[in-house]
């Protein structure tokens, strides 16, 4: 159950890669009339809930939480609401490689955080350590790591020519 439970938690990273570097195929594969930013968000949906529910696979859950989750998990949650909030679903899911055009936010998070909903989803993450066995935590950690890496290297030549319909 442990091997599953990892592939589970790294599903989505593959994925989010392919994205990334492969904006134009998601596009093509999308096809006319679908915004690739909501199908991506459709998807990551699918896979966040592959994730959820093997962590929960190997989760033994207690209540009450321990102190430290209620500060986490608020301020991990507040984060990337916030990033929604200022982003939209295209800044969220991708829309500036699908060649759409997403304003430069400066209000906080963004400009004090580098990377807030990935900060946010590990400080989540961390405040269900009571629950979860660490090595699930780091990997899908580790994970976020890599996304950061990955996006911090953006080049806009690589971008998908077009979204219209």
């Amino acid at each position: 159950m442990g091997i599953v439970a990892g592939i589970g938690v790294l599903l989505p990273f593959p994925f989010y890669w392919w994205l990334w570097t492969n904006p134009q195929s998601w596009v093509n594969l999308c096809g006319r009339g679908r915004d690739p930013s909501t199908m991506m968000a459709r998807v990551s949906h699918v896979l966040k809930a592959a994730q959820l529910l093997s962590l929960f696979s190997v989760a033994s859950l207690s209540w009450p939480p321990p102190l430290y989750f209620w500060p986490l998990m608020a301020f991990g949650q507040f984060l990337n609401f916030r990033v929604y909030q200022l982003l939209g679903e295209a800044g969220t899911y991708y829309g500036v490689r699908f060649g759409k055009s997403i304003p430069w936010v400066t209000e906080f998070p963004f400009g004090v955080i580098r990377d807030p909903q990935y900060v946010g989803s590990v400080m989540s993450l961390v405040a269900c350590l009571s629950w979860v066995p660490f090595q699930y935590i780091l990997l899908w950690s580790l994970g976020y790591v890599f996304m950061m890496f990955l996006e911090s290297k953006e080049d806009p030549n690589a971008r998908a020519k077009s979204v219209s319909p």
